[in-house]
């Protein structure tokens, strides 16, 4: 496409003139006696660059003082990114615009977005996103690039940045269409921020020339990791995972890997069970192949988490740590019995309530009860998930705000139990059912006094969006999600409006797990369910626990969607870009 700017005289007596290229806005300088084309939108925060500063071959912003070549676009100040050059020639006294070849646009935007990634530069992730998933390149791909980014810039291995990434990618199909970019962007960025000055990861090499039995290599794995031998435990996962490369690689070690988890006691306060979770599911979206890139990460933060029978909560004034040695000693007798009447147990809802008791002691035992009933591993793992969340629907507002995050993370650690329990049911796994058990026992003292169940009523769901707005909405926004649910209203509307809600915000990374968990354990429930009911409820309760924040980063990504569609960002003191017949 060829416009023409104007006249060469125009030009030279006014020293800029402004055009359109098809949709986007261009400014034509006259500098070193010759014309430059470039986007007349600063690519930071899309300020005019025709009110910028030309010297020395650079146009300067004036807002944030970026400065951009004039013959290429690129920019110095890499906060900003390029802005698009344009070709113009003098012909017949008319300035003639017009696109430069783009070239292989894909490859482009992908190295801009390991650019963003690296430099921790928003926009530029914001922009390459847009530019990519424009070009029909699936998410999948640019799910690719944050894992094969985050496992090599980040030494200490798997972490939040890595986690909010495939939750988003879990997400996805609940989240509206428009949606899915601000969520894909969400989550690069936290990988960016987890690895920007972090020294890369150096991989261990696998046992060479050794034929080891796989459970030997287990056993030498559970071994290293509960004697924190860190490079040890790598070299073994590194071996195992080679002598069974291939698709089956993950399914071979998952269960080892898992049962070092559960040797102790809910480690890491839940974070190791949901990182170790949201590895494995990461390769369901990348492939089964980066299984040797992927899960050795988890090995350092596996030997180094806290165990929680180290801590004085599990010993005193109930010594929960020895209550869960004797429970575990017991668990291959009651699997065996509980065999013996499989498919008999029918009340996973009713199980979850048992959780709440304020015995242990009655807790374990509802636990083994059900086991010996014929209550499946994933049932299980489903009716303590549930527990998790009625804490948090029934967390009152008066308790320390800090104190959202323990019963947080009690639900999240559930919903990753939970999920590995489908994929691969033990008795190792089991155990993990024992400790959140527990450790939904801890946090009784945070149901006292404990808000009330929502009531069944009327609820309009556009009401539930001025929840996010002000401060304290806790019950209300609860109540509406609930009463939209149980009224007939459609579960999808509320499950993208609750993750929108979540993509709206500068969001922290609990944010980001525990809606990921409420979606997964909705999903897990009969549609029109009171249980599942629920569970968005505590979602929305603890969402506008939460809100509102800056939501700086969604207006970065409104920014990158609204330069790419070619619009101008900011009106010119009434000034208008005149239009220019095409030749």
């Amino acid at each position: 496409m060829r416009i023409r700017a104007g006249s060469l005289s125009e030009l030279r007596d006014a020293g800029r003139l402004r055009t359109k290229v098809g949709p986007v806005p261009v400014v034509v300088f006259w500098h070193d006696g010759r014309a430059w084309a470039i986007d007349d939108r600063c690519p930071h925060m899309g300020f005019p660059l025709h009110r910028g500063t030309v010297e020395d071959g650079l146009v300067t912003c004036h807002w944030h003082h970026a400065r951009f070549d004039l013959a290429s676009g690129c920019t110095l100040d890499l906060f900003a990114d390029d802005a698009r050059a344009f070709d113009v020639t003098i012909e017949n006294g008319d300035v003639m615009v017009a696109s430069r070849p783009d070239g292989d646009r894909v490859e482009h935007l992908r190295a801009r977005l390991q650019d963003g990634l690296e430099d921790g530069l928003t926009l530029v992730i914001a922009k390459s996103v847009l530019g990519l998933l424009g070009a029909r390149v699936g998410p999948v791909e640019i799910v690719r690039a944050g894992i094969d980014f985050g496992t090599t810039y980040r030494e200490a291995g798997w972490g939040a940045g890595l986690t909010v990434l495939v939750a988003m990618a879990n997400l996805l199909p609940d989240l509206d269409e428009d949606d899915r970019p601000l969520a894909l962007v969400h989550g690069l960025a936290f990988v960016s921020r987890d690895t920007r000055n972090r020294p890369p990861r150096f991989p261990i090499d696998q046992l060479r020339g050794a034929d080891i039995p796989a459970e030997r290599l287990a056993g030498w794995y559970r071994r290293f990791i509960d004697t924190r031998s860190s490079d040890a435990a790598e070299r073994v996962l590194a071996t195992a995972l080679a002598a069974a490369s291939g698709d089956g690689a993950p399914d071979t070690v998952e269960p080892m890997m898992f049962a070092a988890v559960t040797d102790h006691v809910f480690i890491d306060g839940g974070h190791t069970l949901d990182f170790t979770n949201k590895a494995f599911e990461s390769l369901s979206h990348v492939g089964a192949a980066a299984a040797p890139q992927v899960l050795p990460t988890l090995v350092r933060q596996t030997a180094a988490a806290r165990r929680q029978e180290e801590t004085a909560s599990w010993r005193h004034p109930h010594d929960l740590a020895g209550l869960v040695r004797q429970t575990v000693e017991r668990l291959p007798a009651l699997v065996d019995e509980g065999r013996q009447n499989e498919g008999g147990f029918d009340d996973v809802g009713g199980l979850a309530w048992r959780f709440l008791s304020d015995d242990p002691a009655e807790v374990v035992g509802s636990l083994c009860d059900a086991i010996t009933s014929g209550a499946t591993p994933e049932q299980l793992g489903r009716g303590l998930a549930y527990a998790a969340a009625l804490r948090i629907v029934r967390f009152h507002p008066q308790n320390d705000f800090g104190d959202w995050d323990t019963v947080h993370h009690a639900f999240t650690a559930a919903n990753a139990l939970h999920q590995a329990l489908i994929r691969h049911p033990s008795v190792e796994l089991l155990r993990g059912v024992v400790h959140g058990a527990l450790r939904v026992y801890l946090d009784r003292f945070l149901n006292v006094p404990a808000s009330p169940l929502p009531s069944a009523g009327p609820a309009d769901l556009a009401d539930l969006r001025s929840c996010w707005d002000a401060q304290g909405q806790v019950d209300r926004a609860g109540a509406i999600a609930y009463r939209f649910l149980q009224g007939g209203g459609d579960p999808g509307r509320l499950l993208a409006d609750l993750c929108g809600a979540l993509l709206a915000e500068d969001a922290e990374f609990h944010w980001f797990q525990v809606v990921e968990a409420g979606a997964r354990q909705f999903h897990a429930w009969p549609t029109g369910s009171e249980e599942g009911a629920l569970v968005l409820t505590g979602v929305a309760r603890f969402l506008a626990a939460h809100t509102p924040t800056r939501r700086e980063l969604p207006q970065v990504v409104q920014i990158a969607t609204r330069l790419g569609r070619g619009e101008a960002l900011y009106g010119d003191l009434g000034d208008q870009v005149p239009d220019r017949s095409e030749t």
